[in-house]
C-alpha cells in the first residue's frame, strides 16, 4: 500500500519536541524524506535517527534559527542538496516570551517573537518558492492559534505574531497559486512542549484545561494534530488554499479563559 507523502521531500521546522515532534513523525510514517530543524541540533539528530529506524524513510537533523535570515536560506538549500527538491513546508516553530502584561512586554520581547515567527516563514517560504516551482508546485503550512483568536493574556507579542503569519498565508494563497503552490494554516491545541511541562509540573492543569474542550482532551502530536498536516501536505487537499484549519477537539468553539490567577502581582510596578 502506498503512503500518502512518497516520494516527497518536507522541512519541519521546530520539528524535534513538543508538536513538532509528533508532526515530524505523522510526516515521515507516510513516507516523506524530511529535513528536521531547530535550535537544539542534536534533538533533531535524535529524532531524525529515530524516524530512519523505524519507518525505513530517509530524515536528517539540523541546527537552524528561524529567527536568522541566512539559517532558514541554509536549511532549505540543505533539504535540496539532501534529497533533489522541496515538496512540503511546515513553519512549526514559534517562541513564547516572559508571561507578562502587554505593558511590561519589552521591544526585544515583541522583536524576537516576530523574527522566528513571520520573518521565520517570510525566509523560509521565499527560500523554497523556485525549488517547489521547479517541482510543479508544494504545499507550505503555517500556525495560527487559539491565542490570537482570542487576545490570550500575557501572549500580547505571540498573538501579534500570529496574526502576522496568518496575513502572509493568505496572501501566499492568493499570489502562488499561480504556481500551484497551496498555502494553509491550522491552529492546534494539544500536548506541545510548554502544555506538557505544565501538565506535569501543575496538578489538576490538564483537566482544567480541558474542562470546556468538547472532547473533553488535550490532542496529541502524532495522532491528532499530525493528520491533519498529513492531508494538508499531500494530494488530498490539491483544491485547499488560504485556509486555517482549527485542530483543538473544538476548543475555539467555547474559547478559554486566560485571566491570570496572579493579576494584581502582575501589575505591580506598571508605568
Amino acid at each position: 500500500m502506498s503512503r500518502l507523502l512518497e516520494g516527497k521531500v518536507a522541512i519541519v521546522t521546530g520539528g524535534a519536541k513538543g508538536l513538532g515532534y509528533g508532526i515530524s513523525r505523522a510526516i515521515a510514517k507516510e513516507g516523506a524524506s524530511l529535513l528536521i530543524t531547530g535550535r537544539d541540533g542534536i534533538a533533531t539528530e535524535k529524532v531524525a535517527a529515530e524516524i530512519r529506524d523505524e519507518f525505513g524513510t530517509q530524515a536528517i537533523g539540523m541546527s537552524a534559527d528561524m529567527g536568522v535570515k541566512e539559517q532558514v536560506e541554509a536549511m532549505v538549500q540543505r533539504a535540496v542538496n539532501e534529497f533533489g527538491g522541496l515538496d512540503i513546508l511546515v513553519n512549526n516553530a514559534s517562541l513564547l516570551s516572559d508571561n507578562v502584561l502587554l505593558e511590561h512586554k519589552t521591544d526585544e520581547m515583541l522583536k524576537r517573537t516576530l523574527d522566528i515567527g513571520v520573518w521565520g516563514c517570510w525566509w523560509g517560504m521565499r527560500a523554497a518558492l523556485p525549488h517547489m516551482k521547479k517541482r510543479g508546485g508544494g504545499s507550505i503550512i503555517n500556525f495560527h492559534s487559539i491565542d490570537a483568536q482570542t487576545g490570550a493574556w500575557l501572549h500580547s507579542d505571540y498573538n501579534i505574531n500570529k496574526m502576522g503569519i496568518m496575513g502572509l498565508t493568505r496572501s501566499a494563497a492568493v499570489e502562488w497559486g499561480r504556481f500551484n503552490i497551496r498555502c494553509n494554516a491550522i491552529a492546534p491545541t494539544g500536548l506541545g512542549q510548554v502544555f506538557a511541562e505544565l501538565v506535569e509540573k501543575v496538578p489538576g492543569f490538564l483537566e482544567q484545561a480541558t474542562a470546556n474542550n468538547p472532547l473533553k482532551r488535550a490532542g496529541d502530536p502524532e495522532k491528532d494534530i499530525g493528520p491533519v498536516i498529513v492531508f494538508l501536505a499531500s494530494e488530498m487537499s490539491a483544491f485547499v488554499t488560504g485556509e486555517m484549519i482549527n485542530v483543538d477537539g473544538g476548543q475555539n468553539l467555547p474559547g478559554y479563559v486566560s485571566v491570570p490567577h496572579n493579576l494584581e502581582e502582575l501589575e505591580e510596578g506598571s508605568p
